[in-house]
């Protein structure tokens, strides 16, 4: 058990039968009355995201969750596969848990957080930059560019992000597997 002064962002907790993870928190303490910590909690089992205020003082109920690095190997119709970089195991893990997914490649190494009571996983992150080619882009008229340009381009995993238009076929860009932004290119 804790209280509300240890929430922090990555936290996993138990909370109306289901298993939340803290994405933001901001303590409030308004003039008159008492404090209270204002929540955005995200669903590890539906992806849904709300927003709570717990007061100050409150119990809450963390999970014991642990981070450990797997290898994407493949995608087939049960969902993806990965491998865990220590014991060589395989696990299957469905498309709802995969965030980013359209983004990951055959290879990539990402964090799949793993309830520590049960050993379920709960869900996959992939690391916040990833490099990707450009497979298709359209070609970019000079002439349109009034305030910072974008066109749409294809990566190689089938996703489609927007770059200034300088950027041609072929070339390997870093992408934010948070925001799907492009980032920069690379040499």
């Amino acid at each position: 058990m804790a209280t509300t002064a240890d929430i922090r962002n990555g936290l996993v907790i138990n909370f109306n039968n289901d298993l939340f993870q803290i994405t933001e928190f901001q303590h409030v303490k308004p003039g008159k009355g008492a404090a209270f910590v204002r929540t955005k909690l995200k669903s590890l089992t539906t992806g849904k995201v709300l927003d709570n205020t717990f007061n100050s003082g409150v119990t809450i109920y963390p999970v014991r969750v642990e981070r450990r690095k797997f290898q994407f190997l493949y995608k087939d119709e049960a969902g993806y596969n990965f491998m865990d970089q220590e014991s060589f195991d395989q696990i299957n893990l469905d498309e709802k848990l995969v965030e980013g997914a359209d983004l990951m490649k055959e290879g990539q190494e990402v964090e799949i957080l793993i309830n520590a009571e049960n050993e379920t996983p709960l869900t996959c992150e992939l690391p916040p930059f990833v490099e990707l080619e450009v497979t298709y882009a359209e070609p970019g008229i000079r002439g349109d560019t009034a305030n910072s340009p974008k066109k749409p381009v294809e990566v190689e995993t089938g996703a489609r992000i927007m770059v200034p238009l300088f950027i041609e076929q072929g070339e390997r860009i870093r992408v934010d597997t948070r925001t799907y932004d492009y980032v920069e290119r690379v040499k």
